[in-house]
């Protein structure tokens, strides 16, 4: 369903979004991918050619609207293109919220919630006008579960899929643009290295000695959902761990 297909990732320097990137290309599609880090691009974007993939690259900071715009405008003008927007990128510093960190407050505002904004903002009217399209939010088992020293990461994934929502009533019906929510329990990913609350360190080893999701299990989420038929609208996926509780 996806061959062919021309697919954004941003946040693809690392983790899911890097597995995913990897996915899509396996499957077919013609994978952009965006982020700050781009030494690691290049390493994906060498991997993705040496399997006989199409991949586009170029530095991303979703944070920044401008760039965003110019990240869309260079996928359309290579491919033509933009079938599949994943907005991955993210970070999760936790920590109690007595603890005052707002630089850390205001930079997971700046990319968890208006990165995406920014990004979808790139590619809707692109979308809107072909009438398709398939835009994958990176919300979180957080977005449904708010906990003690989350309270501004689960804030921020809560309006992710408040988000994804809205944008389902408003353009799947009208413009034929599906819409999923992919809301993961504990993956080994580089996030808990962005958190410096060091009374969280006891909450670090217990989510290391869990046998969490690898980032190619969200992948596998993601593919799933964009490779699904077109009458299919798989809004939410929410994936743990087997041994996570809560």
């Amino acid at each position: 369903m996806i061959q062919d297909k021309v697919a954004i990732v941003t946040g693809a320097s690392s983790g899911i979004g890097y597995a995913t990137a990897l996915a899509l290309s396996k499957a077919g599609a013609k994978v952009a991918i965006g982020a700050r880090r781009v030494e690691k691009l290049e390493e994906l974007a060498k991997q993705i050619s040496e399997n006989g993939g199409e991949v586009f690259y170029q530095k991303l900071d979703v944070t920044q609207r401008s760039q965003c715009d110019d990240f869309a405008k260079a996928v359309l003008d290579k491919w033509g293109s933009i079938d599949i927007l994943v907005n991955n990128a993210g970070l999760m510093p936790l920590s109690f919220f007595k603890n005052l960190k707002v630089d850390e407050w205001d930079r997971m505002v700046d990319v968890n919630i208006k990165g995406v904004l920014y990004s979808t903002g790139s590619v809707i009217s692109h979308m809107k006008e072909k009438k398709s399209g398939h835009i994958v939010n990176l919300s979180s088992v957080a977005g449904r579960i708010v906990f003690p020293a989350g309270s501004v990461y689960c804030a921020t994934k809560h309006a992710v899929a408040a988000f994804s929502e809205g944008l389902r009533q408003e353009f799947s019906v009208r413009s034929n643009i599906r819409v999923t929510s992919i809301e993961p329990g504990v993956v080994a990913t580089e996030l808990n290295d962005t958190i410096t609350d060091e009374s969280l360190q006891g909450f670090i080893e217990n989510a290391k000695k869990m046998e969490a999701l690898q980032a190619e299990d969200i992948a596998n989420a993601i593919l799933y959902a964009v490779d699904s038929p077109s009458h299919v609208n798989v809004n939410e996926i929410l994936i743990r761990p087997t041994t996570q509780e809560r």
